[in-house]
């Protein structure tokens, strides 16, 4: 899949055109309210590109798991109030438990050039997770053209993701474009050195994107819980850490592919090891071969602080998904603090790409020395994996 020559809003006419433009408005709710909006600032960008150049636009989304059926919980009113702020004039929900129902159907007819309209929850139907056809036409009999900007549901192949783009001209918006951009090239033509740093729980995760990276990096750096695995097939013993006994072969190959192809591949030479899984354990210093049974790592130590941020410092591009610690406790976060801000001051082009690692940087302040926080954790790891997006391989080329 060439992702970097897919079209974009700015390749085609939307003036006088119903657009439906599929965004990720799946924001965290409480009793009703937005509690964290930055999934609906990422996608202002595109709605107002469309505004301007006189498209008539009409947003959908998902919102949590309503399961094919109407549940006003997840109603995306607080969505459509949200966005009426930002963009300075109503944003009208059409407010159909069938989602493309009557009032969609007037709203959208109605709709003049620059206006907004929002569809309910797309999960209200059962047919867009199975990606069937009817809801696909229905969707869009609506608009004249498809604009897909939602990255974080790019890996699923459903009907307002996919579906929709066989029955009309499919293009990308500006956050899609973005996440092309910079994880695309980053793969295909990376400023050298590539050092990838994968950190999280489960080698069996990550395995995927390893594997793909061997052929692409110069330096693979691993931190996290899944360390524990390669350890293990060094021969040392990790007292009660996380272990994936099934991938420790696996582990070992990979560690051996690395070598053959002289790709550097850093694992933890010391560890901060606490007596139980809570972050007010007793907690002491040790090297990864000296973990004493009844003890479990949960960070990195400060010996491989040192070797994984004197790895970063000359980066030309640095790939990053997965903190190297149990980060969201004080105690253990000091490993994933370290590569955070040796990642920030690298000058090199940062990606940070899944959950786990881009709650990091933001909650410890980083986020702003990022070159690109990717805003797709299962979709940015199947990228990383070189696997093919559904929700990019749709869109028309260049």
């Amino acid at each position: 899949m060439n992702a970097l020559n897919k079209k974009t809003i700015e390749d085609i006419d939307v003036k006088g055109k119903r657009v439906l433009a599929r965004c990720d408005f799946n924001v965290p709710l409480k009793d009703g309210e937005i509690t964290n909006d930055k999934r609906i600032v990422a996608a202002l960008p595109t709605i107002k590109y469309l505004m301007k150049n006189g498209a008539k636009v009409i947003l959908c989304s998902h919102l949590g798991r309503p399961k094919g059926e109407y549940k006003p919980e997840f109603s995306l009113a607080p969505v459509a109030k949200k966005l009426s702020e930002y963009l300075g004039t109503e944003v009208k929900l059409a407010e159909d438990a069938e989602v493309v129902g009557a009032n969609a159907k007037a709203m959208a007819a109605e709709l003049k050039d620059g206006e907004v309209m929002l569809l309910e929850n797309v999960r209200y139907r059962a047919e867009e997770t199975k990606n069937e056809a009817n809801f696909s036409k229905e969707l869009a009999s609506l608009a004249d053209v498809f604009v897909n900007d939602a990255f974080g549901t790019a890996h699923r192949a459903h009907c307002s993701t996919t579906g929709v783009a066989a029955y009309l001209p499919a293009v990308c918006g500006y956050l899609i474009q973005k996440e092309i951009e910079f994880m695309g090239g980053a793969l295909a033509n990376p400023k050298r050195p590539l050092v990838a740093i994968l950190g999280g729980a489960k080698v069996s995760d990550k395995i995927g994107v390893i594997s793909n990276l061997i052929d692409k990096c110069d330096t693979i750096i691993i931190g996290g819980g899944m360390a524990y695995t390669f350890m293990k097939y060094l021969g040392h013993s990790i007292g009660t850490s996380l272990l994936e006994a099934d991938w420790i072969e696996k582990a070992g190959q990979m560690m051996k592919d690395a070598e053959a192809k002289g790709v550097k591949f850093l694992i933890p030479i010391d560890n901060k090891v606490g007596k139980e899984y809570d972050e007010n354990t007793e907690a002491m210093i040790v090297n990864s071969d000296e973990i004493p049974d009844g003890w479990m790592g949960l960070d990195i130590g400060p010996a491989s602080q040192k070797l994984f941020v004197d790895a970063i410092k000359g980066a030309g591009t640095v790939i990053w998904n997965g903190p190297m610690g149990v980060s969201e406790w004080k105690n253990f976060e000091g490993g994933t603090v370290a590569v955070a801000n040796a990642v920030a001051e690298s000058g090199a082009i940062s990606i940070i790409g899944g959950g786990d690692s881009v709650a990091a940087v933001t909650k410890l302040g980083f986020a702003d020395k990022m070159s690109h926080i990717s805003t797709g954790g299962g979709a940015s790891l199947e990228f990383l994996e070189g696997k093919e997006l559904p929700g990019i391989a749709a869109l028309q080329d260049k």
